[in-house]
């Protein structure tokens, strides 16, 4: 079992927001349509339904879902719901939108889709109960206290997807490198101080390995070498900070950058402007 935290130090410096837009029965036909950095969670208290959407190849996937479950769209994607129109159906649906869109570090790992009968993680429950009876029951802060149990259900999600991210035949990146136990320290490491002078061998002293066995591991589950990892990681967070109206020599000083020239030429090389540039087109 791994004890270190994996999620918060990323969800502390990219958000996730979600809002309830619809409870109760759909029938027939009901499509989501994607938005540019939005993601759905629904929840299917009753009832059964057939999801499709497009998968590899733009080819129609479906998928029954024939107990209650979480559904979750992390990126922009088309979804539809086929539903009979029987009185037993009943929907909790919330738009999910991730800070900094499909450049969030979780976006561009997660499945595409992920369907989770809410009787296989236990600890769902007591936040599930919360939130079904803040949405039967509306009282006074109901819309944003749903909106927070949405958020807080999401995280236990994210929770499951580590722990089970071999059965789920994740693709190379973040989360397969997260769920390594011994990679992950090193990752968290990073992701709390993207400043620190890091080297190949203060990273593998993190995960309490030898440079070249932790080299080999984390290329093998991250897909990437553990310096390309940090540079992509320090840029992902100049973005962050540059949006946020922090000036480009403070940005640079803050990721351990030696000089804002340094910077510069790094983040150019990997996004294909400027950071001046770059902030301006926004």
């Amino acid at each position: 079992m791994i004890s270190v935290d994996r999620i918060s130090p990323l969800l502390e410096r990219f958000r996730v927001r979600t809002r309830l837009f619809h409870t109760g029965p759909l029938c027939g036909v009901t499509t989501y349509d994607a938005g540019l950095g939005r993601g759905f969670l629904h929840v299917l208290r009753a009832g059964s339904m057939e999801v499709t959407h497009r998968g590899a190849g733009n080819r129609l996937a479906t998928r029954r879902v024939d107990r209650p479950s979480l559904l979750f769209y992390p990126r922009p994607l088309d979804h539809s719901f086929h539903n009979a129109p029987t009185a037993d159906s009943d929907f909790a649906c919330a738009s999910v939108d991730f800070e900094g869109g499909p450049n969030h570090p979780l976006v561009r790992t997660l499945p595409a889709v992920t369907v989770l009968p809410l009787d296989a993680v236990a600890t769902l429950e007591p936040a599930l109960a919360l939130l079904f009876a803040e949405i039967d029951t509306a009282k006074c802060g109901h819309r944003v206290l749903v909106d927070r149990l949405f958020e807080v259900v999401l995280i236990q999600l994210f929770r499951w997807i580590l722990e089970h991210a071999d059965e789920l035949d994740l693709p190379t990146g973040l989360l397969t490198g997260l769920a390594d136990e011994r990679l992950a320290p090193a990752l968290v490491a990073v992701h709390e101080e993207p400043g620190r002078a890091w080297t190949l061998e203060g990273m593998a002293r993190e995960a309490r390995m030898s440079r070249s066995a932790f080299a080999a591991r984390f290329k093998e589950a991250v897909g990437q070498s553990p310096a390309d990892y940090l540079g992509g990681w320090r840029i992902t967070v100049a973005k962050e900070r540059l949006l946020a109206g922090v000036p480009v020599a403070r940005t640079a000083t803050e990721l351990g950058y030696a000089t804002a020239p340094a910077f510069s030429r790094a983040f150019t090389q990997r996004v294909g402007c400027s950071p001046r540039a770059w902030a301006a087109q926004l």
